[in-house]
């Protein structure tokens, strides 16, 4: 049993030969559900139709109220079809984003600054083992990183500041070391 609705979708459905459009090719099969942002968007192309001259106020209102009412993509294409701006794009059907809109794409990190800031870690629980491959690896990665378009500055600094702490630390340990070695010798 089929219920009609009391307002026909609009525009009517005719064939080419009457002037009338088609409904959207891109839409077959069962219609994807619209969204919210799908009306709205199919409510600024009949707003910018209107505002062209494109459309009398009654038909406007008619559309207006229709794509609020819609409950899939395909009724929303049939009301801006006739429109330069319309019909709205199908969602699953590979519309190209402009390249305005796209993320910028993320740098690849530098390997030796991920290198530098794990040994510039471990230079705690390894006591300072790890400490000279940290900074070796840091200066590298730093150095690499402004020739190329690689990220990782952060890292290698972590790497560069922990390695450098560790060896400071030993150099403090050897330099005591050294001095109670000379001082117990001589008294």
């Amino acid at each position: 049993m089929s219920q009609s609705s009391p307002n026909p979708p609009w525009p009517p459905r005719q064939g080419k030969a009457d002037g009338m459009p088609q409904p959207w090719a891109g839409h077959s099969g069962p219609s994807m559900l619209a969204s919210h942002a799908d009306r709205e968007r199919a409510v600024d192309v009949l707003r910018a139709g209107y505002g062209e001259g494109r459309m009398e106020q009654t038909e406007f209102e008619q559309r207006v109220a229709r794509a609020y009412t819609a409950r899939t993509v395909g009724e929303l294409a049939l009301l801006v079809a006739d429109l330069p701006q319309g019909p709205l794009a199908h969602p699953g059907a590979g519309v190209a984003v402009p390249r305005t809109f796209l993320a910028a794409p993320r740098p690849r990190t530098n390997g030796k600054a991920v290198a530098a800031a794990l040994c510039g870690l471990l230079c705690l629980p390894t006591m300072g083992l790890t400490g000279i491959p940290a900074v070796v690896l840091g200066h590298a990665a730093r150095s690499e990183i402004r020739r190329s378009d690689e990220g990782g500055d952060g890292l290698a600094l972590i790497g560069l500041v922990l390695g450098w702490m560790s060896v400071a630390g030993w150099a403090l340990v050897v330099g005591l070391a050294v001095l109670l070695t000379v001082s117990a010798g001589t008294g």
